[in-house]
C-alpha cells in the first residue's frame, strides 16, 4: 500500500516519463519505416503503370538475357556498348510487356497452356528453331527432345545435383524461351484483335491504285525561298507565337531532358612516354621472334591480344592484325603503328593453313578411376569401332547418346586461355578426316571422337599477336590532372568555364537533350557520375572534376537548361529556332505567292524570274523531288494528281523549298500496271495496320514510364 500511495503521489511525473518513453519507441519506429520507405524508393529504377520495378528484380532481368546471349553466342564476356544494349532492350521489353498485358487484361485476352502446347507441336515459330532441342536430320524444333530433356532435368534434381547442375544453362534458356513465347503469343492476340478492326473497300483501292500508279509530267516553274535574303524579312514576336500555336503538339516531349555545356579533355602520351613505349616494342619484338613460349611473353608484356596456340581464322584477329595476316609470310613483322587505336603491334606468324570451320562430329567420354584404366577401356572402344560396331548403340552402353554434333570456329576463337587437354582437342578435331575416328588421351580420361563432315574450309592462322597501347605514364597524367584540376576550381559559372577553357587552351562543348535513358555524357565511356549529377544539378550549376573514359579522360559540365516533360514553352531556345525558320518561309512564300498571282502559263512565270524544267513520273503517292530547289516536295504531288492533263495550275503551291507553279503535260497508267482489286484491298489493310501499329507508343505513353536507370546502370 505503502508502494502503491508513493506511485500516485508521483501520477504526473510518471504519466511524463511514459508519455515520453512511449513517443521515444513510436519516433523510433517512425524512423526505421521512413528509412525503410527511404531504402525501398533508393532501390527503385523506374515505374510503369504506377508500378514500381526495383533494381534487383531489373538486374535479374538484365542477367537472364545476357545469359541467354552468351549461351546462344558460346561468349563468355559482353563489351560494354553490348551490355549497354542488353539494358536498353530488356527495358523497352519489360514495359511493352507490362503495357499489352494490362491492355489484354481488360480485354480478357490470356494465353492458354493448351495454346502454349499447340505452338510447340508446331515447332515452327523462329524462337524454337534456337534452341538445342532441333532434330538434325529435319532442322525442325522436336518437342519429344525437349520433353526429354525436361524430365531428366527434373530425375537429376533429385537424384544427382550435380548433373542438374550441369543441364541447368541449357534449363535456364529453354525458361527464358518459353517466357517470351507467351509473350509473344499474347502480344499476337492483341494486334490480331486490332487488325480486325481495321477493314479497306473497293472505292479505297480504286483510288490507291490510281496514286501509286498514275504517273504525270509536267512543266515546272520554281522559285526557291533562297533568292530572298533572309535579312530582307521582319518577323515579330506575333508571327511567333502564332506559329507556336499551330506547331504546338510538335514541342510535346514525353520525358524530361537537360541541356549541358562540358569539357573534355583526353590525356595523351607525351614525346618521352613515346619514347619509352617504342623501346619497349623493340626489345619485345627480338624475344618474339626468338621465344618458344609465346603466352608467357604476351601475358608478360600485357598484350591485349591472348596467345591460345590453336589455328584461328583471320576474323577473331582485330581488323587491322587481321590485314596484315593475309599478306604476310610466317615469321615475325616489324613494329608496327595503329593509329585508329592508339597501339603498336608486333605479329609472329607461326603457320597459315587451310581448314574447316565447321566440323560435324559425335563422341564418347571415357572416365575411370585411373588414367591406366581410363586407356584400356577406350582402346577397347576404339578397336571396336574400327572394327565395325555401331557408334550410337555403343555410346548407349556407357550411358551416352552419340548423337552428332557441330563444332565451329567461335566456340573457341574467343578464348582467353587454352589447356593442353583443350588444344589436343580442338587440333585434333581440326585435322581429323571426315568418317576418322581418333583416341584422345587427356589429363581426366580419354575422348573417342568421329570426324563425320568438315564444311566452311577457310584460311587458319596460328599467330601469337603484341598489341600495346601507346599509353601515357603517371607523370604525363599527374601534370594534366593537376592542369585540369586548376581549371576546373576557377569555374564558378558557365561565363568563367566558357573564358578559362579558352586561357587554358581547352574546347567548350554542348550536348542537348540529354534523358535519363542515356548511358553516357557526350558518348564518353564511365561518366555515370557525371550523367547522375545532370539530373541531380540546377540550371546554372558547374559539377565537380570527373575521370572517365579508360581513366584517360577528364570532365567538367554545367547544367545549362533543363526541359520538363511536356509541351516545350515558347521562349526555349531550340523551339525558337525551329518557329524562326518556319515563319521565315511562310514569310518568304507570302511574297512569291504575290510574285506569281495571276500566272496562268509556263511563259508568264518564267518572266517572273522562275526557273522552268520538266519533272516526270509523279506520283500521288510518293513526293516529287524538284532538282532546281533540291527538295522532296508533298505538295507538289497532291497539286499535280488534283489537276487534269493539259490544265495549268489553279494557284501556286507553297513547298519546302520554294513556290511551285506548273503545266501538266499528260498522265498515264505506269507500264504494265494491272488492277487487282483484292490485292489492292489487302495492301491498303496492311497499310492501314501499319499505322494502326504505332499503339504501342500510344499506350507507353499512356503508362506514364518512368526511368531512372541512370542512377545504378
Amino acid at each position: 500500500m505503502a508502494a502503491l500511495g508513493k506511485i500516485r503521489s508521483k501520477g504526473v511525473t510518471l504519466v511524463i516519463i511514459i508519455a515520453l518513453g512511449l513517443f521515444a519507441f513510436i519516433a523510433e519506429e517512425a524512423f526505421r519505416s521512413c528509412n525503410g520507405i527511404k531504402g525501398q524508393a533508393s532501390q527503385q529504377i523506374g515505374e510503369v503503370l504506377g508500378e514500381k520495378i526495383n533494381v534487383q528484380e531489373y538486374q535479374t532481368l538484365i542477367d537472364e538475357f545476357q545469359n541467354v546471349i552468351k549461351f546462344t553466342s558460346q561468349r563468355d564476356n559482353l563489351t560494354e556498348d553490348e551490355l549497354n544494349q542488353v539494358k536498353d532492350q530488356v527495358w523497352q521489353q519489360y514495359i511493352t510487356n507490362k503495357v499489352i498485358a494490362a491492355d489484354a487484361e481488360k480485354l480478357g485476352l490470356t494465353v492458354t497452356e493448351q495454346e502454349l502446347q499447340d505452338i510447340l507441336n508446331q515447332g515452327t515459330n523462329p524462337m524454337l528453331t534456337q534452341t538445342p532441342f532441333v532434330n538434325q536430320q529435319t532442322g525442325r524444333f522436336d518437342v519429344n527432345a525437349l520433353k526429354d530433356f525436361l524430365n531428366q532435368y527434373n530425375k537429376a534434381k533429385a537424384e544427382a545435383p550435380q548433373q542438374a547442375e550441369q543441364m541447368q544453362m541449357i534449363y535456364d534458356y529453354w525458361m527464358f524461351v518459353e517466357k517470351n513465347l507467351r509473350s509473344q503469343l499474347l502480344g499476337q492476340k492483341y494486334q490480331a484483335l486490332l487488325a480486325n478492326c481495321v477493314l479497306s473497300n473497293k472505292v479505297e483501292a480504286k483510288l490507291a491504285f490510281k496514286a501509286v500508279n498514275e504517273e504525270a509530267q509536267i512543266q515546272l516553274a520554281s522559285i526557291a525561298y533562297s533568292t530572298i535574303k533572309d535579312a530582307d524579312v521582319k518577323i515579330d514576336d506575333a508571327a511567333l507565337k502564332a506559329k507556336y500555336d499551330e506547331l504546338k503538339p510538335a514541342f510535346r516531349q514525353n520525358v524530361e531532358t537537360r541541356d549541358i555545356k562540358y569539357v573534355d579533355f583526353q590525356i595523351i602520351a607525351s614525346a618521352a612516354d613515346r619514347s619509352a613505349i617504342n623501346k619497349e616494342m623493340a626489345s619485345l619484338q627480338k624475344q618474339l621472334s626468338e621465344t618458344n613460349e609465346p603466352a608467357q611473353l604476351l601475358s608478360k608484356a600485357a598484350s591485349q591480344i591472348p596467345y591460345i596456340g590453336v589455328p584461328m581464322s583471320k576474323h577473331a584477329f582485330p581488323s587491322d592484325i587481321a590485314a596484315k595476316l593475309d599478306s604476310m609470310s610466317v615469321g615475325t613483322s616489324g613494329v608496327i603503328e595503329n593509329k585508329q587505336d592508339n597501339t603498336l603491334n608486333i605479329i609472329r606468324l607461326y603457320s597459315k593453313t587451310s581448314m574447316p570451320d565447321s566440323i560435324q562430329f559425335r563422341a564418347i567420354q571415357v572416365a575411370a578411376a585411373t588414367p591406366a584404366e581410363a586407356k584400356t577401356k577406350a582402346d577397347s572402344i576404339f578397336n571396336a569401332l574400327q572394327g565395325g560396331a555401331d557408334f550410337e548403340a555403343l555410346a548407349k552402353v556407357y550411358g551416352q547418346t552419340g548423337e552428332k554434333s557441330w563444332f565451329t570456329g567461335r566456340q573457341y576463337e574467343g578464348a582467353n586461355t587454352m589447356n593442353a587437354d583443350n588444344k589436343l582437342y580442338i587440333e585434333t578435331m581440326l585435322n581429323a578426316g571426315v568418317n576418322e575416328t581418333k583416341n584422345i588421351a587427356l589429363s581426366q580420361g580419354n575422348i573417342i571422337l568421329q570426324v563425320l563432315d568438315r564444311r566452311a574450309m577457310t584460311d587458319k592462322y596460328t599467330a601469337a599477336v603484341i598489341k600495346k597501347v601507346i599509353d601515357f605514364s603517371k607523370n604525363t597524367r599527374g601534370a594534366a590532372y593537376n592542369r585540369f584540376s586548376e581549371f576546373v576550381t576557377k569555374c564558378t559559372s558557365i561565363e568563367e568555364l566558357e573564358k578559362n577553357a579558352t586561357k587554358y587552351g581547352y574546347k567548350v562543348q554542348e550536348q542537348k537533350n540529354i534523358s535519363t535513358a542515356a548511358h553516357e555524357v557526350a558518348g564518353i565511356r564511365s561518366t555515370r557520375d557525371a550523367l547522375k549529377w545532370v539530373f541531380s544539378a540546377k540550371e546554372g550549376e558547374i559539377s565537380p572534376l570527373y575521370e572517365c573514359g579508360d581513366n584517360d579522360h577528364m570532365m567538367v559540365v554545367a547544367l545549362t537548361d533543363i526541359h520538363e516533360k511536356g509541351y516545350r514553352s515558347f521562349d526555349d531556345v531550340q523551339v525558337k529556332e525551329i518557329l524562326t525558320r518556319e515563319v521565315l518561309k511562310d514569310k518568304k512564300a507570302e511574297t512569291l505567292i504575290a510574285k506569281l498571282k495571276g500566272v496562268n502559263s509556263i511563259n508568264a512565270a518564267k518572266a517572273k524570274g522562275a526557273k522552268i524544267s520538266t519533272v516526270e513520273q509523279i506520283t500521288f503517292n510518293a513526293p516529287a523531288f524538284v532538282a532546281a530547289t533540291g527538295a522532296a516536295e508533298p505538295a507538289l504531288s497532291g497539286a499535280v494528281a488534283a489537276t487534269a492533263a493539259g490544265k495549268f495550275c489553279k494557284s501556286p503551291v507553297k513547298g519546302n523549298a520554294g513556290v511551285y507553279v506548273f503545266q501538266v503535260v499528260k498522265k498515264a497508267l505506269r507500264a504494265g500496271a494491272k488492277y487487282d482489286e483484292a490485292g489492292m484491298m489487302q495492301s491498303q489493310r496492311q497499310q492501314a495496320m501499319q499505322y494502326v501499329s504505332n499503339f504501342m507508343a500510344d499506350l507507353i505513353q499512356k503508362a506514364e514510364v518512368v526511368d531512372n536507370r541512370y542512377m545504378f546502370f
